[in-house]
């Protein structure tokens, strides 16, 4: 079959889809490609993955409206059926790789382990092929990796052994907890090697997503992802730079906030306690990582560096409120509201928690952490306000919103609340008694 064939295939459902990758985008994106009719193959190294998703069940833990009825009806269909074993990909006509892109946490340029494993597993069940393969990366990946990495990986493998190998770039926009809906209601930017392949993408994106598909070359579509997250970095660390200066200064950011967001084309984010999770953190190196012997983009590494510092600001307003009250922190046992990096769901990578949780480790402070979706942290609450000398909120689960504060009061050692989300309102938190600390609060602390 050649790309021209495609087209038809597609609008028939005949076409047969493999996907390499089953954590929050791989799993999403099978699911939906099967509900289409596709037959979707999904392969992933992790057994535990592969068999939870072969019994009808969720890889992924957290609130995701919809998933968990979803994967239920296309694996019972059998239209969407996982595998460690690559060979089960040897016939399918499109791949869709979505794997893990880290970048190395010292020199902040990507370490492709995983795709380069994807790419050699890929490569070598592919042969014996006569019919055109279109490899479609959905991993948020530097600019220029297409071309220096994937395209140079596969060919360097299959030689001429592949009728042609083609190439497709669709960076993923899904958030954990709203997987499906970003599926299917946010844009994508569909980039290809040729005009053709780039209708061949946007007629098989098309049968899901209900938004602007926007076609162009590979090198802007891996620039448009990466740029995108990097724009969000820099407009959370402006935040979280204006709430340090409204504490140096006795101001409360969230009244400044409001009251700049009501000038015409304003919008100052939310401070808080760190950025966490697999995209912003590293994406910002990722846009950069291909210029910078020749370009020092200051303002992108300036906002890394401060979005870096707020868990350890979170460590310093702990220890400001301990010590307003006579208490040293290497002497406090440490409530900690939240692991992971986003409400209501399990995804902890690169969470602030973590790095919050370390400092407090380091400075002789004895954390105990509570997280309803996390598994490592799944206690019973009392356990971690028991005996407490500070309650810190990381994370705005859902379940927090309605605490009996006044109970949670009796077993603390000193009533003290450091909210790294502004998730609570701290009238009604003084109101039950305890000290309210907050990122951004004038004096931090409302009597």
């Amino acid at each position: 079959m050649k790309i021209l064939d495609f087209i038809p295939r597609i609008e028939d459902r005949s076409l047969q889809i493999g996907v390499i990758g089953l954590g929050y985008v791989g799993f999403s994106l099978a699911s939906m490609m099967a509900k289409q009719g596709f037959q979707v193959l999904a392969v992933d190294i992790d057994e535990k993955r592969v068999d939870a998703v072969n019994k009808g069940g969720l890889p992924i833990g957290g609130e995701e409206p919809g998933m968990i009825e979803l994967v239920a009806a296309v694996t019972k269909s059998g239209k969407l059926r996982a595998s460690t074993d690559y060979q089960v990909l040897n016939s399918i006509d499109v791949v869709v790789i979505c794997v893990d892109t880290p970048v190395d946490p010292l020199s902040h340029y990507p370490t492709y382990r995983a795709l380069n494993g994807a790419l050699t597993s890929l490569g070598q069940v592919m042969m014996n092929r006569s019919d055109d393969l279109l490899v479609i990366v959905e991993s948020t990946i530097a600019p220029g990796t297409m071309t220096s990495v994937v395209m140079a990986t596969l060919k360097q493998i299959v030689g001429n052994a592949v009728g042609h190998l083609l190439f497709g770039h669709c960076p993923e926009r899904v958030t954990p907890g709203k997987l499906l809906h970003n599926l299917v209601h946010v844009s994508r930017t569909v980039g290809g090697q040729t005009p053709e392949i780039v209708d061949v993408m946007k007629k098989l994106y098309g049968t899901f997503v209900c938004a602007d598909l926007d076609g162009c070359d590979l090198l802007t579509a891996e620039i448009v992802k990466t740029a995108e997250n990097a724009y969000r970095d820099v407009q959370i660390a402006f935040a979280n730079e204006l709430a340090m200066i409204c504490e140096n200064l006795g101001a409360d950011v969230y009244s400044v906030r409001e009251f700049v967001n009501k000038s015409p084309g304003r919008s100052v984010h939310m401070p808080g306690a760190g950025v966490g999770g697999h995209c912003i953190p590293k994406d910002p190196w990722l846009l950069i990582a291909n210029v910078r012997e020749h370009y020092e983009a200051n303002l992108i590494q300036a906002a890394r560096a401060v979005n870096n510092h707020m868990p350890y600001h979170m460590v310093t307003l702990v220890e400001r409120a301990l010590a307003a009250n006579g208490i040293e922190l290497s002497a406090a046992r440490i409530g900690v509201l939240g692991y992971a990096f986003r409400e209501d769901t399990d995804d902890d990578r690169d969470s602030p928690t973590t790095y919050f949780v370390d400092e407090l480790q380091r400075r002789g402070a004895v954390p105990i952490i509570h997280d309803p979706y996390v598994r490592a942290y799944q206690r019973p609450l009392k356990e971690v306000v028991q005996g407490a000398h500070a309650l810190v909120l990381m994370a705005g689960h859902s379940v927090y919103r309605n605490l009996d504060w006044d109970d949670i009061r009796q077993h603390m050692v000193q009533p003290i609340l450091v909210d790294g989300r502004h998730y609570f309102d701290p009238y009604e938190i003084t109101r039950h008694g305890f000290q309210y600390y907050g990122v951004g609060y004038r004096d931090n602390r409302l009597k």
